[in-house]
């Protein structure tokens, strides 16, 4: 499979209404590149964002949003800096300029190493003809994301996990390293029990392209021993308790066959089996894609399969 930037979304649907947050839901259309799922919590000193996804549309939901709220977007936590995730920053912050930027610094490995090769990638596709009007136009957007480094970088960075008021309402930020990511941001929520997981959950498959498996796992029994009542992972409908940790199984019994002797063909179908719940019908993806991560990064030689399981500097 061609990865010329981080595939990661699942079109979801809508959550239900509170009046503590709104999710906006992340699409995921063939042909053309995600959006994560973005979610708005209400605070004193107006509304924190959490992820800007990727498309024009997808920021002019969020814009919208904010407007008929009456409230300023008070501040942006970036979960992580794939583009799906922080495409949007500089829209959102181009209308709500006093808005501070939360977010890691694995941003920095990315700018040297990940975003170049994967800019290189997509030029020899673009100079291949065979990326339609679309597809060139929002290769190219994300070009010019990659080089607004300033948008990308975050403004308050998240070194350590912690409690820490952002916009006047208190949540406790979480780093988990070399997961997803070199360093993944997620926020619990203790007065509304509500955890926002950024891609540490995939609704559809665990995106491997920049992960490391075996902290993604210690990331995931984190997340697991946290009090939530609602999860809401980067891409997919948000989850109770109980079909977490289905999703939680499913991944841990993806990573012990990949680890095994068992085929490859086996372990696609035990993930298929495992998640079926989180795949929606129709969905023919899920085969070449999770044999492309075990191919490429779980079964892939030890440098390969722990490329990310250390800092990219």
């Amino acid at each position: 499979m061609r990865r010329l930037l981080p595939l990661l979304a699942l079109a979801v649907a809508g959550a239900a209404p509170s009046p503590d947050w709104h999710l906006v839901p992340g699409t995921f259309e063939p042909g053309r590149g995600p959006d994560g799922n973005s979610v708005f919590l209400d605070a004193p000193e107006g509304l924190i964002l959490i992820d800007t996804g990727r498309h024009p549309a997808h920021q002019e939901k969020l814009l919208a949003y904010a407007r008929s709220r009456g409230k300023p977007v008070a501040a942006i936590v970036n979960t992580h800096w794939h583009l799906d995730h922080t495409g949007g920053n500089a829209e959102i912050r181009a209308a709500y300029p006093k808005a501070p930027v939360y977010g890691s610094n694995a941003v920095e490995g990315a700018l040297t190493g990940f975003f170049p090769q994967s800019r290189k990638s997509a030029e020899e596709f673009l100079a291949s003809g065979q990326a339609g009007a679309e597809l060139e136009a929002e290769i190219k957007r994300d070009f010019a994301a990659m080089e607004d480094v300033a948008a990308l970088r975050a403004t308050r960075p998240v070194t350590r996990s912690g409690k820490v008021r952002i916009a006047g309402r208190r949540l406790t930020v979480n780093l988990a390293p070399f997961a997803a990511t070199e360093a993944d941001v997620w926020v619990y929520d203790e007065r509304a029990r509500l955890l926002i997981a950024g891609d540490l959950v995939v609704g559809l498959v665990p995106f491997f392209d920049t992960g490391c498996p075996e902290g993604w796992r210690k990331a995931l029994d984190r997340l697991a021993a946290t009090p939530f009542t609602t999860l809401i992972p980067g891409h997919g409908e948000p989850m109770s308790r109980e079909r977490f940790g289905e999703w939680r199984a499913a991944f841990n019994n993806l990573l012990d066959c990949a680890a095994s002797s068992r085929s490859k063909e086996a372990c696609v179908a035990g993930w298929k089996r495992d998640a079926a719940a989180f795949i929606p019908a129709g969905e023919r993806r899920v085969e070449s894609m999770v044999g492309y991560y075990l191919d490429t990064r779980l079964r892939a030689a030890p440098e390969q399969r722990d490329r990310f399981c250390s800092p990219l500097r």
